[in-house]
């Protein structure tokens, strides 16, 4: 845990009448730190989200940014941060310089316009009308607004949606030289890539409590590598070894048995030796082997199938 955390979440709950969408969850985020929070829809994302923008206050636990609660001490708070919702609301018969310019004038010590559609790639669309831009561009003047105020604490609410591979590389960049000057960055992505490149640390939320959290490798640790192969036409799959300890899971699709070892541990090497021995020693060839290490789409995958687990 952080001494002094940019944002400090203890015990948080949250209700929409007898149903409880955030059940009591901790956490911290430090200065100059990127925190992912993932989850699937309804998993509590953007309630936690909400209140720590200042939009409601908490129903139970503490919340803090850069030291206030900031639904009580909004006025003091919301200077110092920016915010990019999952939808902006934009007047389509402005241009993109006159969005940005409108915007400046509720922004105190606010960038200058043509600085910040600069920095967001849109100082080529500066004339252009918001109703003609696409989606990903105007995901991109989201930015560009909640940039203006040069914040402390930006939070982006799946701020690539809608972009194209171009577009949304160039955003991380852009989120990337944010997060390396020392603004604190709080991101929501449904894009497992997109947290895996850019997160310091992250949390994993589902059905209103954090599963999971830590650094990608700590959330990833532990949930097993993979070694998969088509199986050989004149083996039964109780010939097949076991792998490091592990048994092998079979599924059939398209007619094809395919067997999939989760190797635990360490024992990717130590179970491809054990299966290439005894692939050696029975004369068969593993057709379509693959060997991959645990990912964090698999670890999200688990947590969200996990429907029957009680809170």
């Amino acid at each position: 845990m952080h001494a002094n955390p940019v944002i400090h979440v203890d015990g948080l709950r949250q209700r929409y009448g007898d149903y409880e969408a955030v059940a009591g969850i901790s956490f911290t985020v430090g200065e100059g730190e990127l925190f992912a929070l993932l989850g699937t829809n309804g998993a509590g994302k953007t309630t936690t989200m909400e209140t720590l923008e200042g939009f409601r206050p908490a129903h139970a636990g503490t919340v803090r940014v850069l030291g206030r609660d900031p639904h009580r001490d909004r006025r003091a708070v919301r200077p110092q941060i920016g915010i990019m919702l999952q939808e902006g609301g934009f007047f389509n018969d402005l241009t993109v310089a006159e969005t940005a310019g409108h915007w400046r004038a509720f922004t105190p010590g606010a960038r200058p316009a043509a600085e910040v559609l600069g920095l967001v790639g849109l100082d080529a669309k500066a004339r252009v009308k918001v109703r003609q831009l696409s989606g990903g561009q105007k995901r991109r003047l989201d930015l560009a607004l909640a940039l203006l105020a040069r914040p402390s604490v930006l939070f982006l609410d799946e701020p690539t949606t809608g972009m194209d591979p171009e577009a949304r590389h160039a955003t991380w960049g852009i989120v990337r030289d944010l997060v390396a000057d020392g603004t604190t960055v709080m991101l929501t992505t449904h894009y497992l890539e997109e947290a895996e490149q850019l997160a310091d640390r992250l949390a994993i939320m589902h059905r209103g409590v954090i599963e999971r959290a830590g650094t990608v490798a700590d959330v990833v640790a532990g949930h097993g590598d993979r070694i998969s192969f088509q199986m050989p036409e004149r083996i039964r799959v109780g010939e097949l070894p076991a792998l490091h300890g592990a048994a092998p899971e079979i599924a059939v699709d398209g007619g094809r048995a395919t067997a999939t070892y989760t190797v635990p541990g360490d024992g990717m090497q130590a179970g491809l030796y054990e299966l290439l021995r005894w692939a050696d020693e029975c004369g068969v060839r593993l057709a379509g082997l693959q060997a991959r290490s645990a990912s964090l789409e698999d670890v999200f995958l688990r947590t969200a199938a996990a429907e029957g687990a009680p809170r």
